[in-house]
């Protein structure tokens, strides 16, 4: 018997016995379907881990801090100078592998005022222009400011929608979209124009949950206090969105003329910095950057270690550690499952064979050979897992839908073509593990004794 007789057998048999095949192939199917829909779960919670590390800069961004001196420097802890913009143009001139520089001057407790409203943002800081681009942030209404505001110490900032929202009110109180830009807002006493403001910044889960209460309105509590926010934001709970759409920008010299002392820098003839981020050129030579950046520093810090890098790896490990724990608990769910298929599959070919003792004998009589009783068997086995595996990547796509249904303000389920292979060729795996008794079974099988079996 040729192979393509083997399968055509495969399958008659499989049409002889409809309802027997079809709860065999149960197992193969549901393994399937629980395998992709794992991955495809899997991948959606990725996809919302990685959107947030990108959202703070991604994997090129690194920090720098000022950073306790080490004890054995402790006696030239009167020489520490701390971050300053001297550090800036240093890097700038002598850390080739950094494509980006960005000063930070932060000041804490601020709050800002306009008619009676107030609001403490969880980011004032006096930056520079670049800083747009450091933090990924992008400006949906006016601009932002430029070195001529910076070199002007102008009273000019950019503000993220939670500052709009405490002020003016939310669009969903509102009933529309408020351009808060040219309107005068008062920072520490200090009048400041709003020159910008940063889009909305949320998650895909904070996304759906707000499209869903738009569909489901609620009538919202209103009462006489002053709005406030506490940083937290009515949108979402997303620690890194929250804060990006808590942020106010003032240029940096704004920062220094205007709020000097309150920022800690009150007679230092160089800028103090809050700390400064830099922006690597290529995320591959990311160590051999931060070597670069922490050697021009010790120069400029007359050798004193009072500073600290911080990348986003750890985070980026987290994220990674957290994938492949949840890929592993899956596919060991799955991985049941399809072995409940597999053994599914063979305790109905062990079935079978018992009913086909007969045939079995006959062919075996005329002529038939070890492997060719052997292989039908087998291919037979294997048929069943493919049809199963098949039908099993239907009813995946059927229940990544359902799953979206049943939980839609989770991230959004995406089914890989990676796991759509991998499961499928998992199930003919399992196929042809399960028939290799059965098949071995009926091989061996005397024909004469084959043939006197009633």
């Amino acid at each position: 018997m040729n192979f393509l007789n083997a399968v055509v057998v495969g399958f008659k048999e499989i049409w002889a016995h409809k309802f027997r095949s079809v709860l065999t192939m149960l197992g193969i199917i549901l393994g399937v379907s629980s395998l992709v829909g794992m991955s495809a779960l899997v991948k959606g919670m990725e996809n919302g881990m990685k959107e947030a590390l990108v959202a703070i800069g991604g994997l090129e961004k690194v920090r720098l801090d000022e950073n306790d001196i080490p004890a054995y420097q402790r006696y030239m802890a009167d020489q520490a100078v701390g971050c300053t913009m001297n550090d800036v143009y240093a890097l700038q001139k002598s850390a080739p592998l950094i494509r980006m520089v960005t000063p930070e001057m932060r000041m804490r407790d601020v709050t800002i005022t306009r008619n009676g409203k107030y609001f403490n943002p969880f980011v004032f800081v006096g930056t520079w222009p670049n800083a747009l681009e450091m933090n990924q942030h992008v400006v949906e209404y006016g601009r932002m400011f430029n070195e001529i505001d910076d070199e002007m110490a102008r009273n000019v900032c950019v503000i993220g929608t939670e500052t709009r929202d405490a002020l003016w009110g939310t669009p969903e109180d509102l009933g529309y979209e408020l351009n808060p830009v040219g309107q005068r807002i008062t920072i520490k006493h200090q009048p400041f124009t709003i020159i910008g403001m940063f889009q909305h910044y949320e998650s895909e889960r904070e996304r759906k949950v707000r499209e869903l209460a738009k569909e489901k309105p609620v009538e919202p509590v209103r009462t006489n206090s002053p709005a406030r926010s506490k940083g937290w934001g009515k949108r979402g709970s997303s620690y890194v969105y929250t804060l990006k759409n808590s942020t106010v920008y003032i240029p940096l010299n704004t920062m220094w003329v205007k709020f000097r002392s309150t920022a800690g820098s009150n007679n230092i003839p160089d800028a103090r910095l809050s700390a400064l981020s830099v922006k690597v050129a290529d995320v591959e030579t990311l160590e051999q950057a931060i070597q670069q950046a922490h050697n021009v520093l010790m120069h400029t810090h007359k050798g004193i270690e009072d500073f600290a890098f911080q990348t986003q790896e750890d985070w980026a490990e987290n994220i990674n550690r957290a994938i492949r724990n949840a890929r592993i608990s899956g596919g060991i769910i799955a991985a049941i499952s399809l072995l409940v298929g597999g053994i599914g599959i063979m305790n109905i070919m062990l079935a079978s064979i018992t009913e086909r003792i007969r045939e079995i004998g006959i062919r075996k009589a005329i002529g038939a050979s070890f492997m060719d009783i052997f292989i039908q068997i087998l291919v037979e086995s294997v048929v069943i897992a493919i049809i199963g595996g098949a039908a099993g990547l239907l009813t995946s796509l059927g229940l990544v839908r359902l799953l979206g249904v049943l939980s839609p303000t989770d991230n959004t389920p995406q089914i890989t073509v990676n796991a759509l292979l991998i499961a499928f060729a998992f199930s003919v795996g399992v196929g042809i593990l399960a028939g290799l008794v059965p098949a071995f079974k009926a091989a061996r099988l005397d024909p004469i004794q084959a043939l006197r079996y009633e």
